[in-house]
């Protein structure tokens, strides 16, 4: 799952994207709002972690530019504000969810993980596709109950398709989703992360190829 975060603390940023990174996300940071208006009017997120008080465009007005853009994905806005009118202000611009600073970096990753379900249009913690089960609180993959050992590139990218069950997903798409901006894949090298994921899975029927279109993971009931 990509994320976009916009903070013009560079400490926290680095933070915040590390603490990210670790949790299996790939991450694009912006400093200031222009760039941040830019970017996520112009990439695939699947979510974004935005700073209020920004240099040259405030964060309101770049989640306003965002939302006019057509862009619909979960936003977590982080602020030193804690005044309930800014907090209206922000769920009025189209946030979806609201932390005051200073904050638990665990914290912005659990707020997340709840805003990607919901987004999927789940509320469980643990998503399932027959014998495989993903523990989005805790980043974790098991089959059968047993752990599934996978890459930190393999995680994302099921990850991504457990979030989107049942659905044909285009290897671009995929790719706008798993890997930061400044990774460009070519379509072999996700073919063979697939490829062994799937090995893994060791169910021939559980992730499908949909020749010319993509590949679906099958999620029964």
């Amino acid at each position: 799952m990509r994320i976009l975060v916009v903070e013009d603390d560079a400490e926290l940023a680095a933070q915040m994207e590390q603490a990210l990174v670790r949790a299996g996300f790939s991450v694009d940071v912006e400093a200031d709002g222009d760039a941040a208006s830019f970017a996520g009017s112009t990439e695939q997120y699947d979510a974004a972690v935005l700073d209020l008080g920004l240099p040259q465009r405030d964060g309101l007005t770049v989640l306003r530019d965002w939302r006019e853009a057509g862009c619909q994905w979960p936003v977590l806005i982080l602020t030193a504000r804690n005044r309930w009118s800014d907090k209206v202000a922000g769920f009025g611009a189209g946030a979806d969810d609201y932390l005051t600073k200073p904050f638990m970096l665990d914290e912005v990753v659990l707020r997340l993980r709840a805003m990607l379900r919901r987004t999927a249009g789940s509320a469980a913690t643990v998503l399932r596709a027959g014998c495989l089960e993903y523990d989005v609180t805790a980043g974790r993959f098991s089959q059968d109950g047993q752990g599934l050992q996978l890459t930190a590139q393999e995680h994302k990218i099921l990850a991504y398709l457990m979030h989107h069950p049942n659905r044909v997903l285009s290897r671009t798409e995929i790719s706008e989703h798993v890997y930061a901006r400044d990774l460009d894949p070519d379509s072999n090298t996700l073919d063979v992360l697939i490829g062994r994921i799937r090995r893994k899975l060791q169910q021939s029927d559980l992730l499908v190829t949909e020749r010319g279109q993509g590949f679906r993971l099958n999620a029964p009931g």
